[in-house]
């Protein structure tokens, strides 16, 4: 009896590895009837809090339609730039809509639907500072915000000589650039035209291109289903030009010609 017991619990203990091994999490999110999004509501225009009090920008009206035309409730996972991909790793959150760009780096912990927008990459500094180059930013410090691809960028470029000055988030790294506790930050070219409108007495711009990166919605590996259904998404709202209506609203300009169907 005993021996019949101790099988009967192994077998029941393999069944349920095997069934948890198949878990899928498209169906769960099909079965809830709702997708937790991971994004960073402090990166204006991508994601902000407006005056009402309510999530908008380019990042949360694209995780909206997302949403919509599955028809699926939407809950926004607030995040940083540090914390987004744990938060899919941990499940806390199904997907990252949240400026993520491609590198490969992250391509060995998480997969990337097909990218939606795109972000040029740039250090920008005080109109005032006279810097065109890399060499022009020895011994100036920049600011970067924590476990953004600016901070592995810069931090791997050793041969530079660059002074980094490292904040938890976006939101910080402006509100340094604001009030005069930063003259140069590593960001996207959206962030450096908003530090302007914010501090209109401390406009920034431009100064040296990092690089252009593609940004793409994250998910954790081994979610066939659900990375299949998201590219097929992007693929659609390319190709209608939903996704660079959004963009052109909060950016200002439209998405590079490659990527608009």
């Amino acid at each position: 009896m005993k021996r019949t017991l101790t099988i009967a619990t192994v077998s029941v203990a393999l069944a349920c590895t095997v069934h948890a091994a198949q878990a899928d999490l498209l169906d769960d999110i099909t079965k809830t009837g709702k997708i937790r999004v991971a994004t960073d509501l402090a990166i204006p225009p991508s994601g902000m809090i407006d005056s009402a009090m309510k999530p908008t920008g380019s990042d949360v009206e694209t995780a909206e339609l997302l949403a919509k035309d599955w028809g699926l409730q939407l809950e926004f996972v607030q995040t940083t730039g540090a914390t987004r991909i744990p938060n899919v790793q941990t499940n806390k959150a199904d997907i990252i809509i949240s400026t993520l760009s491609v590198t490969p780096e992250r391509a060995k912990v998480i997969d990337f639907s097909k990218p939606y927008a795109a972000l040029q990459s740039v250090v920008g500094c005080l109109k005032s500072v006279e810097a065109k180059s890399w060499d022009d930013l020895k011994g100036k410090t920049i600011a970067v915000s924590r476990g953004t691809t600016q901070d592995t960028t810069l931090t791997n470029m050793k041969d530079r000589d660059l002074k980094l000055a490292r904040y938890e988030d976006d939101a910080t790294m402006v509100t340094a650039a604001v009030s005069g506790q930063a003259d140069c930050v590593a960001t996207s070219a959206t962030i450096v035209s908003q530090i302007g409108v914010k501090a209109p007495s401390r406009p920034f711009e431009p100064k040296v291109s990092i690089t252009n990166f593609d940004l793409a919605i994250g998910l954790k590996k081994g979610e066939p289903k659900l990375l299949e259904k998201l590219n097929a998404w992007v693929e659609q709202n390319l190709k209608n030009g939903k996704l660079n209506v959004i963009y052109k609203k909060f950016h200002g300009t439209e998405l590079p010609e490659n990527m608009r169907g």
